[in-house]
């Protein structure tokens, strides 16, 4: 059985080589359908099993062709990192030692690397070094992480303690968010009971940040225990929230302020880009996640806390079998919802090692310039549009400029479909302000100038076929 177990490793291991290898000259898209993979998966239920080294080549053929390409360099449509390769490596070793990394007695190695990441990331994101931080799955479970020690805190200072007493009877919360808020954010306020619906939207200027003055006029109005929740990076435009002016009016009414970061924390690690967060360490919470400007693999984020007693508070639980708090390692178990999860620290501690400070820095600053790079190509054929200043690494197209709106949408959509046909790179639709557009970000390790001039001319090619007639009746 060892020698079986060995074989179906190293097998493994060799698809995974293979697929690394593959990268650059992968299909960015799936190229098969949903009846493919259905026949080259499914069997009925087996009575009996396989032969361990069969299992992994069945799995590997039959879901390669339908593997999205969001580890290579050439998928632009979501804000997805690589899985750089130190992370997947200690994401192996992370699986194969099969670490409970709830507290510290579960497994020491786990809880102290985690501590000593933790440490990193305030450092290198210029945070304050008594911020608590919980390793989640994602930025949304990062947010509402975040958002519990939020609701805690100002309903305690309400006179109303919301651990004891949950929300049955308790003062209500007034929630604030931008108009072009990520919808992660609605879903981490559904799940903690605050509604997705009842929250005060503050409009946005046309990159999607939060007007001060509607802020101010807003609060004026509002009484009771108070939450604001401010952008760092919009999703499809890279754009900053007003963090300085916002936190002191949030905090001038007794508020919270908590920002979504998920990528756009990272310019705090980037001195070129350091100066569109001015103010956001003011915050009280942040939300960021590691797989994406930090490439480590999936699943990654980081719940960040000022208060660490509001954070711990929100998320600790006690049982007999779980040790007592105290001692000089924390235990990892206070700050996130789950006991039993993956050890998350291993990579992110990897990742932090392998690049440093300045790699890290020079990945994002490089990131930003490829943006740049692609949207000057793009802007110099006649008839795209780029709809906003290209600040980070984030950006929206539209084509058929000087065209109706309703054309403009049918023009871009045509595009977008024959890029994907094309398959040279992946790109999807948003709507932005009501309008259909392409949007385009650069975040994988592997990406190079290359990939984006290959790219470009994929693109521009795409949209010279449409708007000539060929893609579209």
């Amino acid at each position: 059985m060892q020698d079986e177990y060995r074989a179906a490793f190293e097998q493994a291991y060799g698809f995974a080589l293979a697929f690394h290898d593959s990268r650059g000259h992968r299909s960015p898209a799936a190229t098969v359908s949903f009846d493919e993979l259905w026949e080259a998966l499914y069997v009925p239920t087996p009575d009996d099993g396989m032969a361990a080294p069969d299992v992994i080549k069945q799995l590997a053929a039959g879901v390669d062709a339908g593997l999205m390409g969001t580890a290579g360099p050439r998928f632009f449509a979501k804000v997805i990192g690589g899985s750089h390769p130190v992370g997947v490596a200690v994401d192996w070793m992370t699986s194969m030692w099969g670490q409970n990394s709830g507290s510290y007695l579960a497994s020491p190695a786990s809880a102290v690397t985690e501590q000593i990441a933790a440490a990193w990331l305030l450092d290198l994101l210029s945070l304050p070094t008594n911020c608590s931080i919980g390793f989640t799955t994602g930025a949304t479970m990062a947010s509402f992480v975040c958002l519990a020690a939020a609701r805690g805190k100002v309903l305690g200072q309400a006179g109303w303690n919301a651990d004891a007493e949950g929300l049955f009877g308790a003062p209500p919360v007034n929630v604030c968010v931008g108009n072009d808020a990520h919808a992660a954010i609605f879903a981490a306020l559904r799940y903690l009971g605050l509604g997705h619906d009842r929250v005060l939207r503050i409009p946005t200027d046309d990159a999607g940040r939060m007007e001060v003055a509607a802020l101010s006029s807003a609060l004026a109005s509002c009484y009771g225990p108070l939450i604001v929740i401010a952008q760092a990076g919009q999703i499809n435009t890279g754009a900053f929230d007003p963090f300085d002016e916002i936190a002191d009016i949030v905090h001038r009414y007794g508020g919270w302020l908590h920002v979504d970061g998920a990528f756009g924390l990272w310019a705090r690690a980037c001195p070129t880009l350091m100066h569109l967060t001015a103010g956001i360490e003011k915050a009280d919470s942040w939300a960021t996640d590691g797989h994406k400007w930090l490439q480590t693999p999936y699943d990654c984020g980081y719940a960040i806390v000022r208060d660490a007693d509001a954070h711990r508070h929100a998320m600790a639980y006690e049982a007999s079998y779980l040790p007592a708090a105290g001692g000089e390692c924390r235990e990892p178990f206070h700050y996130v919802p789950e006991l039993s999860r993956r050890a998350r620290g291993f990579a992110t501690w990897a990742l932090i090692r392998a690049l440093g400070r300045s790699g890290i820095a020079d990945m994002i600053e490089q990131h930003c310039l490829l943006a740049r790079r692609m949207a000057e190509r793009l802007t110099s054929e006649a008839g795209v549009e780029i709809l906003n200043q290209v600040e980070l690494n984030q950006f929206v197209v539209q084509f058929g400029t000087g065209e109706p709106p309703e054309r403009r949408d049918q023009l871009t959509r045509a595009t977008i479909e024959r890029i994907q046909i094309a398959g040279t790179c992946y790109v999807a639709g948003a709507t932005w302000h009501d309008r259909l557009v392409m949007r385009f970000s650069v975040i994988s390790w592997a990406t190079t100038e290359e990939d984006i001039d290959r790219s470009a001319d994929s693109i521009v090619a795409a949209w010279r076929q449409v708007n000539t007639g060929i893609a579209l009746c």
